[in-house]
């Protein structure tokens, strides 16, 4: 089957009870590991001093550990930057900071290895860290409320319900993903989860256009039928979409460095779980929530043909 051509006849709705079942299993595991593992936050919400050290050939880091507990920063925490000869150090808002701290730093590792170099120092005070997370926290409120009214101004507010839980559904898998795999959670990991939340609304808004086409268009057919009529219809333009995407993105977390990894590789599972919740979280929801031709389709006029079949 080409499934870059108009004539794509996939029958989505027919397993929405299946995917209802995958959705819920991975809306619990990802709530799950938020809750039991939680989100690695970075610099930019616990607060703290970021310590980049390079080292001229790959470093021990069970070595560089031990040296600094020795010295006395025993919740430091320490792990590779994009290659093994790169070393970052995160130390709590309590060790200090400034040039004072990362001067201390440098020198302890400098007494076991002499050829450490100190490439990036960073600092964030923790007041300004609770306060980035709440602002984003608001954000990501903010963005749901929005999406919510603009739905349901625009089709119906059972089309809006659907919207907002597939955007749900997507940011909470994400942040799921992120809390399983132990990836850092900073500001551009926010920034890519603001634009999942875009990207996500855009595929749903494109579907949920053509079903209010098609309702008025198609006069037989039932609800699920016409849902699927308009799913085919655009499962080219999504796929093309999606793949070039992902294209660009995977090129960004082989090629963009550790500092963009985590952006890419957020948008990344955005484009697959957003394209997912598309079709059957968005649409499932508004069908399980009763939407049909007569919330949407206008009164027939008299001698208007109505016999319109599903194609």
């Amino acid at each position: 089957m080409n499934f870059f051509k108009r004539d794509i006849q996939i029958d989505f709705m027919t397993h929405r009870i299946r995917a209802a079942l995958l959705t819920a299993v991975l809306i619990v595991a990802s709530l799950g590991f938020l809750f039991f593992r939680g989100l690695d936050l970075g610099l930019d919400f616990t607060g703290g001093t970021l310590v980049e050290v390079g080292y001229p050939q790959a470093v021990d880091l069970g070595q560089v550990r031990s040296t600094l507990e020795a010295a006395g920063y025993d919740d430091a925490i320490v792990q590779t930057f994009g290659s093994a000869r790169d070393v970052m150090i995160r130390l709590a808002p309590n060790a200090g900071a400034g040039d004072a701290l990362s001067n201390a730093v440098l020198d302890t590792l400098r007494a076991d290895n002499a050829d450490a170099e100190l490439r990036r120092v960073e600092f964030v005070g923790p007041q300004v860290g609770e306060e980035l997370a709440e602002k984003g926290g608001l954000a990501l409120l903010y963005a749901l409320g929005g999406i919510l009214i603009y739905v349901a101004f625009r089709f119906e507010y059972r089309f809006a319900i659907g919207a907002v839980a597939a955007v749900v559904h997507d940011v909470v898998v994400t942040l799921g993903i992120f809390a399983a795999i132990g990836m850092t959670f900073d500001l551009t990991v926010l920034a890519a989860l603001l634009a999942v939340i875009g990207y996500s609304l855009n595929d749903t808004i494109v579907v949920f256009d053509r079903v209010r086409e098609n309702f008025v268009r198609v006069r037989k057919g039932s609800a699920p039928e016409i849902t699927n009529l308009s799913i085919n219809q655009m499962l080219p333009r999504t796929l093309v979409t999606s793949l070039t995407t992902l294209l660009v993105l995977l090129a960004l977390v082989a090629l963009g460095g550790e500092l963009i990894r985590g952006f890419a590789l957020t948008l990344i599972i955005g484009v697959l779980v957003g394209t997912y919740s598309s079709i059957y979280v968005a649409s499932s929801a508004a069908l399980g929530l009763g939407v049909s031709k007569e919330d949407l389709v206008p009164p027939p006029k008299e001698g208007e043909d109505s016999d319109e079949l599903v194609p």
